[in-house]
């Protein structure tokens, strides 16, 4: 747990509908919990800044925003190493020593729903704290 009383929520980000449910319910965790601070981790494959899920400036500059009209403390990690979005959030979760991480699953196929997303099902397996997947609103 984090220490200083402060509540810490991990938060993987992709500029998606899913990423933006993931974002919203941390928010909503973060300040029902009073004293937290939010982690937002942002990769796209393997830390290609060409990839989709990279996250504009703007866009990350709008989050920080939000966070701050929130009055929660936060910190934006948006890394170009060669990991994996899993490990990314993973690494985060273990440097900040974070109480919750917060991802966001997007809708599968029936055949899909036999399977997580890998980064999605890495990030439940092998975190250390607990994980809530939020699906989009709809």
């Amino acid at each position: 747990m984090s220490d200083a009383g402060t509540h810490t929520i991990v938060v993987g980000y992709v500029p998606t509908p899913e990423g933006l449910a993931a974002v919203d319910y941390a928010l909503s965790h973060a300040q029902a919990s009073g004293k937290a601070r939010i982690v937002l981790v942002n990769s796209g494959a393997h830390g290609r800044d060409s990839d989709p899920k990279f996250a504009s400036a703007e866009d990350l500059d709008a989050l920080a925003s939000r966070f701050a009209e929130a009055g929660l403390e936060h910190e934006i990690r948006q890394t170009p190493q060669a990991l994996s979005p899993a490990e990314e959030i993973l690494a985060a979760a273990d440097d900040t020593d974070a109480d919750l991480i917060v991802i966001g699953l997007r809708r599968r196929s029936p055949v899909g729903k036999l399977f997580l997303g890998s980064s999605s099902q890495q990030v439940i397996l092998d975190a250390a704290c607990p994980v809530v997947a939020v699906k989009r609103p709809g």
